[in-house]
């Protein structure tokens, strides 16, 4: 009985494996199959081409694919910083006292719906970007700051429970040789908690290239990159949610299509790159 009842488990783990594989490649399947009218037409333009006019029938992913990349980078170089010194500051600073309302704080920043994020960053946030620095607000700048306030919560929460499995008998010893609350947290907390902070960043970053309601808000969706990250721009889902209802025509609908296409690649190569790094640590620790 037993073996069967093995079989069984076996198996049924074994299908629900493949039915994940199987639904990515059927995402990716159709995501392909509506793009080939767009592919066909632009080629590798498409993917260099600023201009999106669907006016005219003349469609570029270059600003909404650098707006993604540009805003993505943004959110992650202003959010990690502060959302390992938060973690740090959780696992080895704080009183008890204080851990579990900054801690619980820190969740529910990640448990609110990103459309109230972009309500929050439209009519308060906006004002005081245009204030500081100028332009109109929505701009690039005031999306990358949305996106970090976004996905803080997640790098920190996951990075201060990685920091929390060093081993207590390694801080001892280490205080014990006559280190400092410095160099235990360089030497032995940080390194011990790599992979774990790791994963937040990748984490984080998957989070920041797909989002989409948040951005929408502040981003503008101005078909024109810029290095200047004072103007508006778009990004690929700020595109695909404003003009997908609009699509006309089937060039038009092909083009976004595209676009949801280009934009997952982007998240599989995150994916790809953050698994063969886990991997490749793996062999070298066994």
């Amino acid at each position: 009985m037993s073996t069967v009842l093995d079989k069984l488990f076996a198996n049924g783990t074994r299908l629900t494996a493949l039915l994940v594989l199987l639904i990515v490649a059927w995402i990716f399947t159709v995501l392909f199959q509506e793009s080939m009218l767009s592919i066909q037409s632009f080629g590798f333009e498409f993917l260099t081409n600023e201009k999106w006019a669907p006016n005219l029938e003349k469609f570029g992913g270059y600003a909404a694919i650098m707006g993604s990349i540009m805003s993505t980078f943004l959110a992650m170089v202003l959010s990690v910083p502060v959302a390992i010194g938060v973690a740090i500051f959780l696992s080895e600073i704080a009183p008890q006292r204080l851990k579990s309302p900054v801690g619980i704080s820190i969740e529910l920043l990640a448990a609110i719906p990103s459309v109230i994020y972009g309500m929050w960053g439209l009519f308060y946030f906006v004002p005081i970007v245009r204030d500081i620095v100028g332009g109109v607000g929505i701009s690039m700048l005031a999306a990358g700051i949305v996106l970090a306030i976004m996905i803080l919560p997640f790098t920190a929460a996951v990075t201060r429970d990685a920091m929390n499995t060093t081993p207590d008998i390694l801080k001892e010893s280490a205080y014990a040789l006559g280190g400092t609350k410095w160099d235990v947290i360089r030497d032995i907390v940080i390194p011990y908690a790599k992979a774990g902070i790791i994963g937040s960043l990748i984490l984080a970053l998957g989070r920041a290239v797909g989002e989409t309601m948040a951005v929408t808000f502040v981003m503008g969706n101005v078909h024109k990159f810029s290095l200047d990250i004072t103007q508006p721009s778009t990004s690929i889902p700020v595109t695909l949610a404003n003009e997908f209802t609009e699509a006309d025509g089937d060039l038009y609908f092909s083009s976004l299509f595209e676009l949801a296409l280009i934009l997952m690649v982007m998240s599989f190569i995150v994916i790809a790159v953050s698994k063969f790094y886990f991997l490749r640590r793996t062999r070298r620790a066994s």
